[in-house]
């Protein structure tokens, strides 16, 4: 197989996820591409049966040489210019994206749709790289119906990300000041008062937040069919700090609907990890990339896609697992 060029490999989720896929397919070629190429070679290195080449995503070719081949692109870094799909579009390679927002991913959705049978694509900007949505998916499979979906993230703010991340998370928040929710079927946006909310962290502690737009609204929503769904987002000290120990993760998924019988039920879980959400954004990353060069599951298709279209809800929760997350099963107040 050729190697996987991972674009914006040197960084915090290019090389989580590239450790990752080392870990579960120790002869997979990679390819670490960044800016700074001793960085990349670095990562490389420590990685083994891997290479390191220089980028400019300013550049139609990526700046690489023509005799190049590759399995897939995986850009885990903003790529304004589409040019690594474009790259990936002309040489018919499976496709991967995690950092356009939920305004920004018009033109990524109209250029795969207009080459649509060119190579899969996969739209994964999702919290975590898409994780979180099987992983809840696979949590209500307890429900015959489900009526509301509320998320509430906290992530710590010693662990906001690398330079790409912040850079993603302050450019997503000037394009979409608004939170995007679904109301009784219908997705509108909030903002102001509507949109100011609290984050219940796994201790206890509650931490202003805001309901924000983001693509597991839409996803959750009609991956269950939801009518009512929403995503709180609250940065602050997680209770893995709080503790005295290193900055942990914590994602509270309140579910509500109808059981067995037609009984009412609801049921609060908590999603956490000890060390913060790069291993979360890593195995999103590392979840998609196994599924779209086959090698879990059946071929994936030339189009647009999602990860939770791609990916077995009870196989997630499983790696979810491996990784050392917890789901912890909490009561409401």
């Amino acid at each position: 197989m050729k190697p996987v060029l991972i674009l914006g490999g040197s960084g915090q989720a290019g090389s989580g996820a590239a450790a990752v896929l080392r870990r579960w397919h120790p002869a997979l070629p990679l390819t670490i591409a960044g800016r700074d190429l001793g960085r990349a070679q670095r990562v490389a290195d420590e990685l083994g049966t891997a290479t390191a080449v220089t980028i400019d995503l300013q550049r139609s070719d990526l700046g690489l040489p023509a005799g190049d081949g590759y399995s897939a692109v995986v850009a885990t870094v903003w790529d304004a210019h589409l040019h690594g799909l474009r790259f990936a579009q002309d040489r018919g390679l499976p496709y991967l994206s995690i950092s356009s927002g939920l305004l920004e991913i018009a033109p990524e959705v109209v250029a795969s749709a207009q080459r649509a049978s060119a190579a899969p694509v996969v739209v994964a900007s999702h919290f975590c790289a898409g994780v979180l949505v099987p992983a809840t998916v696979n949590l209500a499979r307890e429900f015959e119906r489900i009526d509301t979906i509320r998320i509430g993230a906290l992530l710590d703010e010693s662990d906001v990300g690398g330079p790409a991340g912040l850079a993603d998370l302050e450019r997503w928040s000037a394009a979409s000041p608004a939170g995007l929710v679904r109301r009784d079927g219908v997705f509108r946006w909030v903002n102001g008062p509507d949109a100011d909310v609290s984050v219940s962290s796994l201790d206890g502690t509650v931490v202003p937040g805001q309901r924000i737009g983001i693509l597991d609204v839409p996803s959750l929503a009609l991956a269950t069919g939801a009518p009512n769904v929403s995503f709180d987002f609250a940065v602050g000290e997680s209770a893995g700090r709080r503790g005295g120990g290193g900055p942990s993760l914590e994602v509270r998924i309140d579910l509500e609907g109808e059981g067995a019988g037609g009984a009412h039920l609801s049921r609060t879980h908590y999603l956490v990890h000890p060390e913060g959400q790069r291993p979360l954004t890593a195995l999103g990353l590392a979840l998609s990339i196994e599924r779209l060069l086959g090698l879990r599951g059946e071929p994936v298709s030339p189009g647009i896609h999602t990860p939770e279209a791609l990916l077995d809800p009870a196989y997630v929760a499983d790696r979810l697992k491996d990784i050392g997350a917890e789901f912890v099963a909490a009561q409401r107040p």
